[in-house]
């Protein structure tokens, strides 16, 4: 099985360059983040602060986490249920940032991920797949763009789904999350030793994907 790692920052694009590239190369699409985002979720529908690491680590007693594809889409299932519309909020996504500091949490996803590398040929983005999760991955790529550019296309993002978002508290957020990340005693974000760093600050989404594919059929050979 040939297992690719892609890393970055949040807003870089990773999944939906994995995704397609994944589609197109005829792998498996592994979106790891939305794992921490469905523990995050769990936690602001119980009304649970992040600070209280001891009430989060015992909602992974009470939750169950699924990824189930339909015709080739990864959908995430929290306790049986789809919540693959309801992780992408601004909210779902700073909690899953801080929950994924709790070694705890780390742990419970961890086989989670991996199970999937040993039986296909997988894409999985996240913080430290390469690093961590899967450090012997064949292809390790670190996918990054600077704050500015990742905050501009967020809110191209919000305001064709209609919204009204603030550029300004957009930057901000993904400079927070950012720190966040790189600063976390476990698993930082960070490049892998033997990783390709992709920066697509000047990329179209187009030529990123490209990047990224021709990156991988280059390793594979």
């Amino acid at each position: 099985m040939i297992s690719v790692a892609i890393d970055g920052p949040a807003g870089a694009g990773k999944s939906t360059i994995a995704r397609t590239a994944a589609m197109e190369l005829d792998f498996i699409y592994v979106d790891t983040g939305a794992l921490y985002r469905a523990v995050g979720l769990a936690c602001i529908e119980r009304g649970i602060q992040t600070e209280e690491t001891a009430e989060v680590i015992n909602v992974l007693d009470e939750i169950s986490i699924e990824l189930v594809f339909v015709k080739g889409e990864q959908r995430v299932l929290l306790d049986g249920k789809d919540v693959s519309d309801e992780i992408r909020t601004e909210k779902a996504s700073m909690t899953a940032s801080l929950v994924s500091r709790i070694p705890q949490v780390r742990s419970f996803l961890l086989e989670l991920q991996r199970s999937f590398s040993k039986t296909n040929n997988v894409i999985m983005d996240g913080r430290d797949i390469g690093t961590v999760v899967l450090p012997d991955a064949q292809v390790k790529i670190f996918l990054t763009a600077s704050p500015e550019a990742r905050a501009k296309r967020r809110t191209l993002q919000l305001q064709e789904k209609g919204e009204k978002p603030d550029y300004n508290t957009i930057l901000e957020d993904i400079k927070k999350r950012d720190y966040n990340d790189s600063h976390r005693e476990i698993a930082p974000l960070k490049p892998a030793k033997d990783s390709v760093i992709i920066d697509t600050t000047q990329m179209s989404l187009q030529q990123s994907i490209e990047a990224v594919k021709d990156t991988i059929k280059r390793r594979i050979k």
